[in-house]
């Protein structure tokens, strides 16, 4: 977390990305696209705000082959979601809506029970994973803790990812064919966030002077989103059976294969602008 300070370009512009243009660009996209479906409006800006902390680290290492600066960033979007994601969401989903016009279909929703999925989803296995270092690191040392006992846990993560996306599409999985026009207009706006969130954020990051490391880091951690947070607050807070939740569960659904693209439009750009 210290080094994350010590370049305060990458993380003024990282947290201009996430937690300003990203939030916002997702709730114009929402009101735009599905004014009349109020409850997949509130599933959009939930992954808006919803900053990536996992996976993100898998299209960074795939688009350039290393990730230090993005573990320190991801640790920081960590943090930062634990402390304000509840804010955020309740000021996005209770708060803005009137003054656009939604005041009488936007379902009112408490700090209090936002914070509470939050701290449930996040705020456990954050603690647990910080003690769990602690401990070891005392027990075993640096250097066994990271040589043997994290390569014995580390595929206990992606088991746990896979589990976590077997589950939702097996619970939301009936919906999706039966209402194919509800996942198009859902995944309209999903589509057109990751690519403006990644072309604007590439663009920033190379204005910026920042090398293609950075850059790309930059990029991926604006465009990509924590949906398992964004399904696990929207069932919480609003009901496994909830539009809300529908519309978090497409949001894995169109952001993998995007991404993957993505990762090949780094690799390009690689080569464009950085001749490397």
């Amino acid at each position: 977390m210290p080094e994350v300070f010590h370049n305060g370009k990458v993380l003024g512009l990282s947290l201009v990305q996430n937690w300003l243009i990203g939030p916002v660009l997702m709730f114009i996209l929402a009101i735009v696209f599905l004014p009349d479906k109020p409850q997949y409006m509130v599933g959009l800006i939930m992954i808006g705000l919803a900053r990536c902390i996992a996976m993100v680290i898998v299209w960074n290492e795939t688009g350039q082959r290393q990730y230090g600066i993005c573990r320190r960033l991801v640790a920081f979007n960590s943090i930062f979601q634990v402390l304000f994601y509840s804010a955020f969401a309740w000021f996005f989903i209770t708060v803005l809506p009137p003054y656009f016009g939604f005041s009488g279909s936007i379902v009112e929703v408490s700090i209090g029970q936002i914070a509470k999925s939050v701290f449930i989803y996040l705020g456990i296995p954050c603690i647990a994973g910080a003690l769990t270092r602690l401990i070891g690191v005392k027990l075993v040392g640096k250097e066994k803790y990271n040589s043997r006992f994290v390569p014995l846990i580390s595929p206990l993560t992606l088991t746990a990812l896979l589990f976590t996306i077997v589950v939702m599409f097996s619970l939301k999985g009936n919906l999706i064919i039966t209402l194919p026009l509800d996942v198009l207009r859902i995944a309209i706006p999903l589509l057109i966030y990751f690519v403006v969130m990644f072309l604007v954020s590439f663009y920033l990051g190379k204005k910026m002077g920042a090398d293609y490391s950075k850059t790309t880091t930059l990029a991926f951690t604006a465009a990509s989103n924590n949906f398992e947070l964004a399904i696990a607050v929207a069932i919480a807070v609003f009901g496994i059976n909830s539009g809300v939740a529908f519309a978090a569960v497409i949001g894995p659904l169109v952001e993998v294969p995007v991404m993957i693209g993505l990762v090949n439009v780094a690799l390009k750009f690689r080569k464009k602008f950085f001749q490397i």
